[in-house]
Formats: C-alpha cells, sequence, structure tokens
C-alpha cells in the first residue's frame, strides 16, 4: 500500500512538472511569435495573456488583441481570443471567438456580431503545424459595414476541412449554411417587388482545392497559399423558387486567372429574368435576346424550366458557348 501510494505522488509530481514546463514554454513559444510579427512591421498586440488549465488542459486566452499584416493591409481585432488543448494531446485545438470582433480589408472594414464562434483543429505534430484536419462553426451571425447595403445575416454556418491522404497541399472542404439573409438594400435591388423570402433556402458545397503552399504556421507569418486548382463536386443553394446548383473544375494560374467550366444548373430559371427586368439593370432588348437564347437551351434539354449552362473560363473571360460574358474573378487570397 505505502509503495502504491508512492508511486501515485510520485506521478502527480512528474505530471505537475510537465504541465509547469509545458505551460512555460507554451507561453514563451506565444510571447516570441508576437516578438517576431512585431519585429516584421505588424501591429501584433495584446493587454494580457493568462494560462491556466492545469493539470489537464493548457487554456491560453488573449484579451484586447490585435494583428494588422501591412503587406496585405488585412487586420483583426476582438476583446478576447483563447486557444485550448489537452495537455496530453497538443496539436489538437479548440479555438473560440468573441461575440463581437472587427476584421479589416483594403476593401471594406466588417463588424462581426455571432453568439457562438469556435473551432476545433487537429494539426500535425512538426514545428509548421500543418493543419490535418478542421471545423469551424457559427450561430446567428451578423456581419456589418459601414458602406451601403454592406450586410449579411447567417443563422448557422458550418465549415469542414480535411487534407487528402497522401496530398501536402490538396484540401476537401465542406460547406453548410443556413438563414443567410442579404441586407435590405440588396433585396430591394434584387428583388424590388419583393416576391422572394427574407432569406435564401440551405447552401452546401463540397469541393477540393490543391494550393500552392500547406495551410500552416507560414500561411499567416509569411503568405496566404493561393488555389491552383479547384474541383467542385457540388455547391447548391435555393432562393424561394429559384434553385441553383454548380459543379466543375478550374485551374488557376499565378496572376489567379481561372481556366475550365462550371455547369450551372438553374431550376425555374425563368423567374432570374423577371427580377432583372424588375431591377431595371439591363435593357429590355437584351433581356429578351437573353431570355430566347436560354429557353432554347432549356427546350433542347427537355425541361423548359430546368437550365444547364457550361460556362467556360478562358483567355480572363467568362463564355457561353463562343460568346464572352463576362471578365473571370481574380482568385487571390491577400
Amino acid at each position: 500500500m505505502r509503495k502504491l501510494i508512492g508511486l501515485v505522488i510520485v506521478a502527480a509530481v512528474l505530471w505537475s512538472g510537465y504541465w509547469f514546463v509545458g505551460s512555460r514554454a507554451l507561453r514563451g513559444g506565444l510571447e516570441a511569435w508576437f516578438d517576431t510579427r512585431r519585429a516584421e512591421g505588424w501591429v501584433a498586440e495584446y493587454s494580457d495573456l493568462s494560462l491556466r488549465g492545469f493539470p489537464n488542459r493548457f487554456d491560453s486566452t488573449f484579451t484586447d488583441i490585435a494583428l494588422a499584416d501591412p503587406a496585405t493591409g488585412v487586420a483583426w481585432q476582438a476583446p478576447f481570443f483563447q486557444l485550448f488543448a489537452l495537455s496530453y494531446r497538443p496539436n489538437h485545438v479548440i479555438a473560440v471567438w468573441p461575440n463581437d470582433q472587427t476584421l479589416a480589408t483594403p476593401l471594406a472594414k466588417f463588424d462581426i456580431h455571432s453568439t457562438r464562434m469556435r473551432a476545433s483543429a487537429r494539426v500535425a505534430p512538426t514545428s509548421a503545424l500543418a493543419i490535418e484536419k478542421a471545423v469551424l462553426e457559427g450561430e446567428d451571425l451578423a456581419i456589418r459595414t459601414r458602406e451601403e447595403g454592406g450586410s449579411l445575416d447567417i443563422g448557422a454556418l458550418n465549415l469542414a476541412v480535411e487534407r487528402a491522404a497522401g496530398f501536402e497541399s490538396r484540401y476537401r472542404f465542406g460547406v453548410t449554411g443556413a438563414g443567410i439573409s442579404p441586407s435590405a438594400p440588396m433585396r430591394r435591388v434584387i428583388d424590388p417587388q419583393g416576391r422572394l423570402p427574407q432569406a435564401l433556402g440551405d447552401l452546401r458545397a463540397d469541393l477540393s482545392i490543391e494550393f500552392d503552399a500547406p495551410w500552416d504556421r507560414y500561411a499567416i507569418e509569411r503568405a496566404r497559399p493561393q488555389p491552383v486548382q479547384i474541383d467542385v463536386s457540388l455547391a447548391e443553394a435555393t432562393w424561394g423558387e429559384l434553385q441553383l446548383a454548380a459543379a466543375g473544375a478550374l485551374s488557376v494560374d499565378a496572376a489567379g486567372i481561372p481556366t475550365g467550366r462550371i455547369t450551372l444548373k438553374a431550376r425555374n430559371w425563368p423567374q432570374i429574368i423577371t427580377l432583372a427586368r424588375q431591377t431595371g439593370a439591363w435593357p429590355e432588348p437584351v433581356l429578351n435576346l437573353t431570355e430566347r437564347a436560354l429557353s432554347t437551351l432549356a427546350q433542347m434539354a427537355g425541361n423548359p424550366k430546368t437550365l444547364d449552362i457550361p460556362l467556360d473560363f478562358k483567355g480572363g473571360l467568362i463564355r457561353l458557348g463562343p460568346l464572352p460574358i463576362g471578365p473571370a474573378p481574380v482568385i487571390r487570397l491577400r
């Protein structure tokens, strides 16, 4: 019995020593990361860093945290930010955001409110901390800008990411969203007569993206990995009677110009033409010509209310058959 008690005491002392050594090393690593960012010209500040969780967890809490990267013009600040990890499994991390935070980009500044936003991530047990699997969950998101029409409400958002087996920088993404409501000014532009519901139906997407580098600590410290190949298995959303789906594949060059084909499937597509007429953004002759062309395509497919639209991305343009219909988006992550 004495030997057993002695073993328990020795184990407790050793485990306590492990926790205190580990917590000190963790604090030192976090402080060094902020010091390095400041030396590179970043804004990297916090008013307090606390470490708790003895004996089984490392719970880190930053108070009044602010980060700004001068190279990209992206900045983020929040009243607090938390990272939780089990002391016996430190490569599995849970991140918790506050109800209110601010994200600024060169294009706009966003005030983000949520009732719950957290993520869990499993990273590789190496110094690079490459993401192997992660899940982000958000509830009652309200994203606001100071610009007219710049707001979006999302009832629930779930993003799952997993690195593809056998690949260093290819990831599969699963996205679901519910209760997505564009701002009132945006709805007035799209649907001036108020025929559509206030919120979209469920949004779902399943896609794989290969990047030019893995998503690890250097994605923040140095530069964001850029997409080089995008494979969309399915992306779909509904808004009232409108139902849109997309699938296809794009390759992306170093300038962010995509090449490939995305096929859109639109159910009840005539309502899109009706909405376009209501906005007055396009001349009536253009809408009449577009409606006749799309109607012909739908009739050829055998369903007058369902339309398959193959969009080809080539030479910096989006083409419908031989006709260019607009510039292709530049796909670059800041």
